[in-house]
């Protein structure tokens, strides 16, 4: 899903559509795109502390979303992101071994 969202969201950037949302995004910039990413991550969690299955799934859907718009703004393609993650497949980190976190 994660690349159908990326590619929709590269067309728009290239074949800008008035009064699209996504070309807003584009037009606004980087911070703007990034602040929505926070924005809905946030409202991932919260829905997630509510247990509200609804509002977590399409809260995620947002955060994929604005994810697939910040991909396009960087440059980083769905392709860099798998392969960060086949890279880490398999892989076993030991809990222990990571630095604790402390200031919240």
């Amino acid at each position: 899903m994660l690349e159908t969202l990326y590619k929709e969201a590269l067309d728009r950037k290239n074949n800008p559509k008035e009064g699209s949302y996504t070309n807003y995004l584009f037009d606004k910039g980087l911070d703007k795109i990034l602040k929505k990413v926070g924005e809905e991550a946030t409202e991932v969690v919260i829905g997630a502390k509510n247990a509200d299955k609804t509002e977590i799934a399409n809260e995620t859907a947002d955060v994929l979303y604005h994810l697939a718009v910040m991909l396009v703004e960087t440059g980083v393609s769905p392709e860099d992101v798998e392969a960060v993650l086949r890279a880490r497949q398999g892989k076993q980190s030991n809990v222990h071994d990571r630095k604790e976190v402390t200031d919240y």
